[in-house]
C-alpha cells in the first residue's frame, strides 16, 4: 500500500489556508486505497514527522507551512526539516507548500539521496480575501493561487510522475494568468497576475522527474 504523510500546521492564516486547501488531496489518496498520515495542528512537529518517516514505509511527503532556504517548518513555526535532518527525505518524494525551501533545502536533501524535491526557491506569495477567512475553501482569490499548487499533489496522487504533476500545476497558473488578463482589468488583478506568474516562476522540482508515488 502506498503512503504518504501530510503535515496541516494551522496557527495563522497562511498554515490555515494550506490545510483546507489540502484536504480534498487527502481524501482523493484515502479513496485510492492510499495510506495518509494526517499531521494537524499540534501534530505538525518534529517528533511525530519523524517517527512516522523512520518507522513507516512513506513515499511522498507533502509539507504545507512556512519556510526559508534552509528549511520547512510546522506548528507554531517550530522547524520540521532542515539541512541537519534533510537525510530524512532519502527515497522519498517531498513536496514543499512553503517559501524558498527548495532553494537549499531542496538541494542538500537530492545531495542526500531524495528521490525529488518540490518546492520554490523563492517565497511562495498567495493573496485571500480577509472577509474569507472562516470560509478559505470558498475564497475565489486564494483559490487562483491555492489550486495550481494543490493540482500538483493531486496529480501525483493519480499516479502521474513528477515532471506530469509539475507541468500540469505550471499550466494552471498559466491559465489563471491568462483568466485575469482577458477579464476587467483592474490594479488588483494586475497584481495578482504578477504574483501567480512569480509563483509559477519559482516552483522548482528537483531530482529525478520521472518518479511516482
Amino acid at each position: 500500500m502506498t503512503e504518504i504523510l501530510v503535515t496541516r500546521p494551522e496557527h495563522d492564516d497562511t498554515t490555515y489556508y494550506l490545510s483546507n486547501w489540502i484536504k480534498n488531496s487527502i481524501d482523493m489518496a484515502k479513496s485510492k486505497n492510499i495510506k495518509v498520515f494526517d499531521l494537524q495542528k499540534e501534530r505538525a512537529n518534529l517528533k511525530e514527522v519523524e517517527s512516522i518517516i523512520n518507522k513507516q514505509n512513506v513515499s511522498f511527503l507533502v509539507f504545507n507551512g512556512h519556510g526559508n532556504e534552509d528549511l520547512i517548518t510546522g506548528d507554531k513555526n517550530k522547524t520540521l526539516i532542515d539541512l541537519n535532518n534533510a537525510k530524512l527525505l532519502k527515497n522519498r518524494i517531498t513536496y514543499a507548500i512553503s517559501c524558498s525551501s527548495a532553494k537549499l533545502l531542496g538541494l542538500k536533501s537530492i545531495e542526500n539521496g531524495a528521490t525529488s524535491y518540490i518546492g520554490y526557491d523563492d517565497d511562495f506569495i498567495f493573496f485571500y480575501n480577509p472577509n474569507m477567512v472562516t470560509h478559505p475553501l470558498s475564497d475565489k482569490t486564494a483559490e487562483l493561487f491555492l489550486k495550481p499548487s494543490i493540482e500538483l499533489v493531486n496529480s501525483l496522487i493519480k499516479n502521474n510522475s513528477v515532471e506530469e504533476s509539475f507541468n500540469r500545476s505550471n499550466n494552471m497558473f498559466k491559465d489563471n494568468i491568462k483568466k485575469l488578463l482577458t477579464s476587467e482589468t483592474s490594479e488588483e488583478n494586475t497584481t495578482m497576475v504578477r504574483y501567480l506568474w512569480w509563483d509559477m516562476k519559482h516552483q522548482v522540482a528537483l531530482g529525478n522527474k520521472n518518479a511516482t508515488i
